[in-house]
């Protein structure tokens, strides 16, 4: 048979059409579009052994699309999305957190970006993990010396690490990529749908801590039986707390408050001459109203606290990657586990204001050299300060990842202000933020002081060739100087090693030794007046009395050491041991303290937290106690995490 050219023309047009409709009929996902042989996954598969599809964020606009591959087509060219299988978990095993996410489910057209999310205290459990998952080689995209961290920044840092993790043979990695995962099933529901309205009781919480023997509470001077608790009171005999906390989030906003009764038994406390002597030093004279009592002074007798606190409770506004927010906040500006020299929760948090770039931002053609970068901003006051009374302070800093083994990062303090000495005006603000000269004295006491200037260098490295088990990291502050890097001789510093597995069957230890010095070489640490200190500022880093950065405090040298095995995803046990000493041109005779203790931390069912520790500590002090002396303290704290409403949109 012959055709003729209109007849060629409709066979072609119906082959063509025909191969389109072949063409649209195979391309769904489990559909291969070069493959003439169709293959779907097996009826058989669970849901939990498939990588589910999470929504995608990527927030680096630099990001570029891989080079086309001969054969491959790329994303744009609407290839469907292979589906990958792992081997079936056990019964019990990691796999079951991900039945909720449905790969076929359409995401939401809303930007992740858009959603406000609230701070993650940072006590929380969510830390230790998230750090060890970022020292297994995991989680690259975590400022570990910027906390605290948001709920959706945490998503967002879990969403790029998630394949790699679930591909890996690393069974912890998958436990504690399951426990996040549960914690924040609400901010990614089921189905990839838009959050909508997240509320309710977040946390419920006891803490019963006994302790027999005498203590320290005086961060500024002798030392702390107890550190990094918010300045929570604590003394010989029975305390307790009892608290709660909230959870709102609607589209950009979110509120968080967490409340708290807080009981300590009566204490004895120093003598009046001690307290005197103190003051002498740090030169809050006269000892006599108002700088009498001084919050930086236990002087006895110390009577039981009965009172409540609010320990966090924070109003924020998501906008272009930060969160803006008012109210009380956390911070923890350091690489390290037992302290952080610019900023901890050694003290009680201060009211402030806050910016913060709570996702990485991506620079062009300076990311390209320095990595995505983060920054965070706070303005506030501090309390109990008599000479001069209720300064103001501002912390800011600017942490960078070159690489996914190296971070590195920038912070400043400055105390100013305060009655009876310089008003706070945008003159002393500017002054303080953007002057690097030297203080003289006569502008020292003028209306042109710029503050108590605190400068701090960080940064932590992944060391070479044992990337997954080893990092080194570093945390050094100055006192009027640019930068410690600039002046290392009058630097105080913690650093720190971290191990994070063990080879054959101790793969679930590690161990921390990090090392403190507040005690420079340099002829002005001497009588506790550098670090921490201030001619000016006499009540120093201080809020309530309590040091806001390194409970190593004024002049001293330390460190501490933990050895940690984890049973599961947010379970461990972990024993402690924590050394101190004060020289004698500080505090008379000098002082010594050193501390024994193993902590346990188990989940009774989903949705109960035991944690609980025991303490031996033996500290020596001629200056307020003669002889050796020793104190134990045992402390149960059970938590329970409900489950939060949630109303969709």
């Amino acid at each position: 048979m012959v055709f003729g050219p209109l007849e060629v023309q409709l066979q072609i047009r119906i082959i063509l059409l025909a191969g389109s409709l072949l063409l649209a009929s195979t391309s769904s996902p489990g559909f291969a579009q070069n493959s003439p042989t169709v293959t779907e996954p097996s009826p058989t598969a669970q849901p939990s052994q498939q990588i589910p599809a999470l929504p995608p964020y990527d927030p680096d606009p630099t990001h570029k699309r891989p080079p086309k591959q001969s054969g491959t087509p790329l994303p744009s060219e609407n290839a469907p999305q292979p589906v990958t299988t792992l081997p079936a978990p056990p019964p019990d095993g990691p796999g079951k957190a991900y039945e909720g996410y449905a790969p076929e489910a359409p995401v939401h057209k809303q930007s992740t970006d858009a959603l406000g999310s609230a701070y993650i205290p940072v006590d929380s459990w969510i830390y230790p993990q998230m750090m060890r998952l970022y020292s297994l080689g995991y989680v690259d995209t975590a400022f570990i010396a910027m906390r605290p961290w948001t709920r959706r920044s945490v998503v967002h840092m879990l969403q790029k690490s998630r394949l790699d993790i679930m591909q890996s043979n690393n069974e912890e990695a998958q436990e504690i990529l399951a426990s996040l995962l549960n914690e924040f099933e609400d901010e990614i529901p089921s189905g990839n749908i838009n959050r909508g309205v997240l509320y309710g009781i977040h946390s419920a919480y006891t803490r019963f801590t006994g302790i027999g023997g005498p203590v320290l509470r005086d961060s500024y001077h002798l030392g702390q039986t107890i550190v990094n608790d918010y300045g929570r009171p604590y003394e010989s005999g029975f305390n307790n707390i009892t608290g709660f906390s909230t959870l709102n989030e609607a589209g950009r906003f979110s509120l968080y408050l967490r409340g708290e009764y807080q009981h300590s038994a009566a204490g004895t406390g120093y003598s009046y001459d001690l307290a005197k002597q103190l003051a002498t030093q740090d030169r809050t004279i006269p000892y006599a109203p108002p700088n009498r009592p001084q919050d930086t002074i236990p002087e006895g007798p110390v009577t039981n606290q009965n009172q409540f606190r609010l320990i966090e409770a924070s109003l924020s506004f998501h906008l272009l990657g930060h969160e803006i927010s008012g109210g009380k906040n956390d911070a923890w500006l350091g690489p390290g586990m037992g302290g952080a020299m610019a900023w901890s929760n050694n003290a009680e948090n201060i009211y402030s204001f806050r910016i913060n770039r709570v996702e990485p931002m991506y620079i062009p053609y300076v990311s390209k050299l320095m990595g995505p970068l983060r920054y965070d901003f706070f303005y506030g006051s501090l309390k109990g300060h008599t000479m001069p009374n209720s300064p103001y302070t501002h912390s800011e800093m600017f942490s960078f990842v070159p690489t996914k083994n190296f971070q590195f990062g920038f912070q400043r303090t400055i105390i100013f202000g305060g009655k009876g000495h310089t008003p706070v005006t945008m003159h002393t603000f500017l002054k303080g933020f953007f002057d690097i000269n030297d203080t003289t004295a006569a502008e020292k006491h003028s209306r042109e002081d710029p503050g108590a200037r605190y400068s701090d260098f960080n940064f932590s490295y992944k060391l070479p060739f044992v990337r997954k088990y080893a990092m080194l990291y570093a945390d050094a502050i100055s006192h009027d100087d640019v930068t410690p890097i600039s002046a290392p001789r009058r630097a105080s510093y913690r650093t720190g090693i971290y191990i994070s597995q063990f080879p054959g069957r101790l793969k679930r230890l590690d161990l921390r030794v990090e090392a403190g010095n507040t005690d420079p070489d340099v002829g002005p640490s001497h009588a506790g007046q550098f670090t921490y200190w201030e001619s000016v500022q006499l009540q120093g880093y201080t809020n309530k009395g309590i040091i806001m950065g390194d409970w190593m405090g004024r002049e001293a040298k330390g460190g501490q050491a933990w050895l940690t095995y984890h049973l599961s995803g947010n379970e461990w046990i972990q024993l402690e041991y924590l050394r101190k000493k004060t020289p004698g041109d500080f505090i008379p005779l000098g002082t010594t303290q050193n501390q024994f203790r193993v902590e346990l931390v188990k989940r009774l069912g989903r949705d109960i937290e035991l944690k609980s520790w025991l303490q031996y500590e033996g500290w020596k002090a001629p200056v307020y106690k003669t002889g050796y002396q020793q104190n134990t303290a045992a402390s149960v704290q059970l938590t329970w995490y409900p489950k939060l409403q949630h109303l969709p949109r």
